[in-house]
């Protein structure tokens, strides 16, 4: 007598009209304020002839990432909250589900990407035009996507394959892993073990890239032992470590752990940091860090 699941309802961020007006108008606001800053950001970088080079190569791929990650998920929470719209297909909640995984796992490589950008750029500084070629960043960059999208389709197979014929309502406002594989009427221990070997492999070779990039970068430092050597590293690195301590942090709270830690309440507050806050962060990082950024954006806005 079971019926196979056509449809999801993800669970409302709250029942009450004025708690969910206030926080359309929050969320929406900060959804603009997020593709706002991502997109002068990314003409900054296209139109600023002082912005062409490796580092702001891959920081406009970032600034990319961080305008699809909020668009795949904000749009459909704040139409719930407005119209009270909570239903999403099977086949919208795959792509949705396919989407995200895409952009996080792209960002992860990129992120260890631009790690290796940085160690070269410290380490290396005379050889650093002829090792990091246009041709190198953009195979770089297209291997960063390819890898991501290859992860997201084996982490969507695995899931969306499962049998749904029970409860269908998401305890998350998007698509998210771990309250997709909680629906599921077969019991998902395999799945997850795959999932997690997977991520844990390509996860950690990333991570393993990011932090030996860092220590090769702090060795060379202490081995220099030249004057204002710290200040021109952290002006370097700082950026980009601050954005790779916080989408990490917001990452591993979110996923990495097994799903009976799994708390409804708890990872949606999560969810909203690492989904709505590093997306809008990222950006203003790399302004208040970055001289040459500050004057490109003061150029941007003073045209329009």
């Amino acid at each position: 007598n079971l019926s196979a699941v056509s449809e999801f309802v993800f669970v409302g961020l709250s029942d009450a009209p004025e708690i969910r007006l206030l926080l359309f108008v929050l969320f929406l606001l900060i959804y603009l304020a997020t593709m706002a800053g991502n997109i002068t950001l990314l003409v900054a970088i296209s139109t600023d002839s002082h912005l062409h080079s490796p580092m702001y190569f891959f920081l406009g791929n970032l600034s990319l990432l961080d305008l699809l990650c909020p668009t795949i998920t904000v749009p459909k929470m704040l139409g719930a909250l407005l119209l009270e719209h909570k239903e999403i297909s099977f086949s919208g909640c795959l792509f949705q589900h396919f989407s995200l995984i895409a952009a996080v796992g792209t960002e992860i490589f990129l992120l260890a990407v631009m790690a290796y950008d940085r160690y070269v750029a410290v380490c290396h500084p005379l050889r650093y035009p002829s090792i990091m070629s246009t041709k190198l960043c953009a195979q770089l960059a297209l291997g960063t996507w390819a890898t991501g999208l290859l992860n997201s389709l084996l982490h969507t197979s695995l899931v969306f394959t499962l049998s749904f014929c029970g409860p269908n309502r998401i305890q998350q406002y998007y698509c998210d892993l771990p309250p997709v594989l909680a629906l599921s009427c077969l019991s998902t221990h395999s799945t997850e073990l795959v999932i997690l070997v997977v991520a844990g492999v390509l996860g950690s070779g990333a991570c393993v890239v990011t932090v030996v990039s860092y220590i090769c970068i702090l060795l060379e430092i202490l081995a220099r032992k030249s004057p204002g050597i710290w200040h021109k590293a952290f002006s370097t690195c700082g950026s980009h470590l601050a954005v790779v301590c916080l989408f990490y942090g917001t990452t591993i709270c979110t996923y990495v752990r097994p799903s009976s830690t799994y708390s409804p309440h708890w990872d949606r507050v999560v969810s909203m940091l690492y989904g709505m806050l590093t997306p809008l962060l990222n950006p203003i990082i790399y302004s208040l860090r970055n001289k040459e950024v500050k004057c490109a954006l003061k150029r941007v806005i003073s045209q329009v």
